[in-house]
Parts: C-alpha cells; structure tokens; sequence
C-alpha cells in the first residue's frame, strides 16, 4: 500500500509537457538554478547547452573560453566552415542539416582503412592521423575533440609547426591519462580555444558545444 501511495505521489508531481516544449522548459530550470548567474552570449547558450546536455552543473565553473572564442566559432561556421571530429558520436551528435545551411560538413576519419593502417605503421593513435587529415582540408577549420587527448596534442605540435591554423579547438576530452595536461597545452596554443578544464567532457559535450553556435539566432 506505502509503494503505491509513493508511486501515486511521484506520478502527481510529473510535469505534463508537450515534446516540443521539454527543451525550453529544461532551459528555463537550468537558468533558474544558475541563480542569477550569466554570461555575454554567445558562452550563456554553451554553458547552459552542456549543462543540458550533461545534467552536470560543473560546467558553469569549468568551461573556459579564449577571448571572444565563442564568437569566433559562430562566426566560423556561418561562413561555411567543416568540423572535424574524434569520434563518431560527436559527429552523429552535431546538426549536420544546420551546418549544412551554412555551407559546412562534419568529418571523421576515425573508420577509414588507410588512417587505421598509417596509425599503425607509425605507432600512433588512430586520433593522430584524424587531426593531421583535418588540418589538410581547405577552408576554415573548427576541431570538436570529446575523446583522445592524443588528438589535443597532435594539434597542440601542428600549431606549433605552422603547419595547423584552426578557426576554434573545442577541447573536451574526457578520462584520467594525459586529458587535463593535453587540455592546458590548447590552452597555451595561441589559437581560440572552448575547454571544459579538467577531467569531464566527453563526445556529447563537444557535440554539444557545436550545436549551442550553430543555434545562434535560431534553429
């Protein structure tokens, strides 16, 4: 009898919200327990997009934006530009059709035979190659890395070379083994940078942050 009264009692404090309304709805709860707090847009919609995304309130403390870095991306990809991408979730997660609009693509070399087969004979990881091949692709680049801190720093020594010049990193790896030192060192690149400091991020969140710049203005 106690176990149905507390389903009873939890079903009567559901909310009845219509589909298309559960997005704005989670926005406004978010804005609410943000308590006042702020940001210039377009780093307000990132930061509540990866709260979203995550139901993790950390990412109001950990993201960090490099001067006018989200604008930057905005800016970036309304004028067509690709994101290359570490994992095919992050690249399944952003909205292509959006992207699309502008005139951009998403990439992922990760499934391709002959980066499989050069990471090998290197002894590198399979991430390596993936950023070398985005750094080849015309046009300005926006990498979204949410898995390998081996793509951040593969980035970190292109930069360094003259031979990489991205229009945004987005460095959200997550996990414990080289992820907070790879993450610094896109920090230190002297190239605009989006980075969830630490150990969180994830495919989901750099997906994430993509979406909240390609959202600007609209869907």
């Amino acid at each position: 009898m106690r176990d149905e009264e507390t389903k009873n009692e939890h079903l009567g404090r559901i909310q009845i919200v219509k589909p298309m309304e559960i997005e704005n709805r989670s926005m406004e709860i978010i804005t609410e327990e943000l308590g006042g707090r702020t940001w210039p847009e377009p780093e307000f919609s990132i930061v509540k997009r990866c709260i979203h995304t995550s139901a993790d309130f950390d990412y109001a403390e950990n993201l960090c934006f490099s001067k006018n870095a989200a604008g930057i991306g905005v800016e970036a990809l309304r004028k067509g530009a690709s994101i290359v991408t570490d994992t095919r979730m992050a690249a399944s997660g952003i909205n292509k059709k959006k992207l699309a609009g502008y005139g951009g693509k998403v990439y992922c070399f990760m499934d391709d035979e002959e980066v499989a087969r050069e990471a090998a004979d290197r002894g590198c990881t399979r991430a390596t190659v993936c950023m070398e091949r985005g750094a080849a692709l015309p046009g300005p680049v926006i990498f979204a890395v949410g898995n390998a801190p081996t793509a951040l720093i593969r980035l970190y020594e292109m930069i360094r070379e003259g031979t990489a010049a991205p229009a945004l990193i987005i460095g959200a790896p997550v996990g414990f083994v080289n992820v907070v030192e790879a993450k610094e060192l896109i920090m230190e690149a002297g190239v605009p940078y989006i980075v969830p400091r630490g150990r969180k991020g994830g495919s989901n969140i750099a997906a994430a942050i993509c979406n909240a710049m390609l959202y600007q203005g609209g869907r």
